[in-house]
């Protein structure tokens, strides 16, 4: 079954035409006990009409008039009999009903006022509901004997009744299933609509007539269209910033390839061409490094999992300890366990490991790594804060080190773009903002603020 609406319909039926079957059954079983409860209370009342007639003659014995109460004990053939017995289990009366017939055997009931109703078939093979009473009757002064009445009526009228009522009680329940049924799968057609527009918007995002799903969903599919939302978002970010990437790639290598092309038409002197050709390769190797970095930038990942940062800026502390072991700098990590990062683990190596690097680079004894969450106009926010004790980046030389290339001491071991792959990804790529300034150790104080969509972190 690829299908939900069939899965529910199925579920659904099953569900509710064994509820439906078992209410029949009851209903039936109610209606049945209810039926041989009304035989049993009139067989009683014809017992108690026999007991108002019976008069006793010169010999002690019990008799009956010939017109008795009930017209049927009179009627051969009506349906309806009875007869009383004495204690040895003898025929005392019949009812003229009875002609050519005999009641079943029926265990005699020995103490006056007990009661026996049982369903029996007949010699004849008639289902019959027989009931039998026993009285202690008193025939003379002080004497008294035990008669047995027993009536019985023919089950042809109960088990029409039967009939009756399971034919309508069956066929309203039918009914009832059917409309029940039928408004069942009116409501899945109704209730599974929104799955429906999700799939017809994703197959038109497919074909590019959509940018992303529409936000008027139920609250149940709301987190689902946003998460898709977020990874349709995602997909065409990273798509556009590789686009993006490869054009400011194909425009800055014009340059230097240009002034090459230039010193060969010049015929320019080996010496001459050679620093040349050292100088443009330097800058297209730097301009590479710096277009592939920005490119491999994942950003704010959709359905990403928590990433505790205190771990991860304690391994870029550790491996740059050992890279700087002979200057001893003193590496503090001051970011708490709860401290978490949401987006890509290499986009956070990126931009933690490049500032930690510069700071060591600077620092003359200490650097000091911080991070905590934060929120600014209602959105999650992570601040990242890398400060040393060197001699600090004044506030003229701030926006030059954020360009691509440039350093503050050319003596210094470097390409020049770590601080501007940084301000790309921070700025770019997860939408904050990159500071600079003096720290509490009086030398330079990093700090970036990476933001996060409004359900993360």
């Amino acid at each position: 079954m690829h299908s939900l609406r069939g899965r529910l319909l199925i579920a659904g039926s099953v569900v509710l035409a064994a509820f439906l079957g078992l209410t029949g059954l009851t209903l039936d079983r109610a209606f049945q006990d209810s039926a041989r409860s009304a035989v049993q209370e009139r067989l009683q009342a014809q017992i108690y009409l026999l007991l108002g007639a019976v008069d006793v003659d010169a010999f002690n014995r019990l008799t009956l008039p010939q017109a008795l109460p009930e017209a049927r004990f009179s009627t051969p053939d009506s349906g309806l009999y009875a007869d009383v017995m004495d204690a040895p289990g003898n025929l005392v009366w019949r009812s003229p009903s009875l002609l050519g017939r005999a009641l079943p055997f029926f265990p005699a009931v020995r103490n006056p006022g007990d009661t026996q109703f049982a369903p029996l078939e007949s010699a004849d093979g008639d289902l019959l509901f027989l009931l039998a009473f026993t009285v202690s009757w008193e025939v003379a002064p002080g004497q008294y004997q035990l008669y047995t009445f027993r009536v019985a009526e023919d089950q042809a009228n109960f088990r029409e009744q039967l009939w009756s009522f399971r034919r309508s009680l069956w066929g309203w329940l039918l009914a009832a299933t059917a409309v029940l049924l039928t408004v069942q799968g009116l409501i899945l057609h109704w209730s599974l609509q929104p799955l429906r527009r999700v799939a017809a918007e994703v197959t038109e995002i497919e074909s590019g007539q959509r940018l992303e799903l529409s936000s008027d969903y139920p609250e149940e599919l709301r987190p689902l269209t946003t998460n898709l939302n977020a990874l349709v978002r995602q997909g065409r970010t990273l798509l556009e910033r590789y686009r993006n990437a490869l054009g400011d790639l194909a425009h800055s290598l014009k340059t230097p390839l240009a002034v090459l092309r230039g010193e060969l038409d010049k015929s320019a002197s080996p010496d001459e061409l050679r620093q040349v050709l050292t100088e443009q390769v330097e800058r297209m190797n730097r301009t590479v490094d710096y277009q592939l970095q920005r490119a491999a930038a994942s950003g704010p990942l959709a359905l990403s999992v928590p990433l505790p940062l205190a771990p991860l800026a304690r391994r870029i502390l550790d491996s740059l300890a050992k890279v700087y072991a002979e200057r001893a700098l003193e590496l503090r990590c001051e970011i708490g366990s709860n401290t978490v990062f949401y987006g890509d683990e290499g986009d956070l190596m990126e931009i933690l490991g490049n500032l930690a690097d510069n700071a060591c680079k600077w620092a003359r004894r200490q650097v000091v790594v911080r991070a905590w969450p934060a929120e600014y106009e209602g959105r999650a926010e992570l601040v990242m804060e890398i400060e040393d004790d060197g001699p600090g980046i004044s506030a003229e030389q701030a926006p030059l080190l954020l360009n691509r290339g440039q350093r503050a001491d050319p003596t210094v071991a470097g390409h020049g773009i770590g601080l501007a792959v940084v301000r790309d990804l921070v700025e770019e790529v997860y939408y904050g903002r990159l500071e600079i300034g003096y720290g509490a150790l009086g030398g330079a104080r990093v700090r970036a603020r990476l933001r996060f969509q409004a359900n993360q972190g």
